[in-house]
């Protein structure tokens, strides 16, 4: 598990931001199921969480719109059981972190892994983002 003082801020990078975090696995099934759009990201201590994942959500969340009813987060390598529990309604999908989920209805309709995330910009990652807000959010 990764110390609390290395975390925390990449935490705050996102919870600063308006995302709710989901520490405990009953935390991830009271938010996930919800009706509605619910963006979820696995954050992660990684490089390209940090250069593109997180600038990249931001960014999606920005300016004109359709954008999801709730943002949430869970941190990989720290929040255990809660990134456990998420990952349950990502399958198929292996784990993977980071990683970016859009749920509608509690349905997952859209997903962005760690090899999507790797080797791209914010900007790009971004737009993917708007693009899924676009067809399935409100």
């Amino acid at each position: 598990m990764y110390p609390a003082e290395l975390v925390n801020p990449m935490k705050a990078q996102l919870t600063q931001n308006g995302f709710k975090e989901l520490l405990t696995p009953q935390e991830v099934d009271n938010i996930i199921p919800k009706e509605g759009t619910t963006l979820l990201v696995i954050n992660s201590v990684c490089g390209c969480s940090a250069g593109t994942a997180r600038p990249g959500v931001l960014e999606s969340l920005q300016g004109e719109g359709k954008k999801p009813s709730q943002a949430v987060t869970t941190f990989a390598g720290f929040d255990l059981d809660a990134v456990k529990q998420a990952r349950t309604y990502l399958l198929p999908y292996p784990p993977s972190s980071p990683a970016i989920a859009l749920f509608k209805d509690g349905k997952l309709v859209h997903m962005i892994e760690r090899h999507m995330i790797e080797g791209r910009s914010a900007a790009m990652i971004s737009a993917n983002l708007k693009q899924a807000y676009e067809e399935y959010c409100n």
